[in-house]
């Protein structure tokens, strides 16, 4: 069975970062997978959110669009906005003014890892206050995408 690990650091090679900014959050999950994937193929199966996941979603964006801040743009569109993308890793991302956020997919072809980071950097204080509940749901999410692709 494969396990997937948890690590704080962001994996070397990664484009993750670049330019980013200050880190005041980052986790990265990752697991021992050899796939001839591209990174862009991984990050859209992993992406495929349950039903459950897409709940939590929906109150999300009821509740953040009161005070004003970026929600689902709506079916079939991405919330996310294309960062950067090369051979081994795309990063997506979204900047409001409370929060600055990326996701990349790495897939490390000489390693067989792949490894999902997420990096964020909050604006001010109203950043702070917004992840503290998302939190805990966003490291339940992650790592249940992560099962979920890798059958686990």
């Amino acid at each position: 069975m494969k396990t997937i690990a948890k690590l704080n650091v962001i994996p070397e090679n990664s484009v993750a970062a670049n330019g980013f900014g200050k880190l005041h959050y980052c986790d990265v999950y990752q697991v021992q997978r050899k796939t001839e994937k591209s990174a862009e193929e991984i990050a859209r199966e992993v992406m495929r959110l349950p039903g459950w996941a897409l709940a939590l979603f929906k109150l999300r964006n009821a509740i953040v669009g009161i005070f004003g801040l970026k929600t689902d743009p709506g079916e079939g569109k991405s919330f996310f906005s294309l960062i950067e993308k090369n051979d081994t890793e795309i990063v997506l991302g979204e900047s409001d003014k409370h929060l600055d956020f990326r996701l990349s997919v790495m897939n490390d072809k000489l390693t067989g890892t792949i490894s999902l980071t997420t990096l964020v950097h909050f604006n001010n204080v109203w950043g702070r206050v917004y992840f503290l509940p998302v939190k805990p749901f966003h490291k339940i999410i992650v790592k249940s995408l992560m099962k979920i692709y890798l059958k686990i």
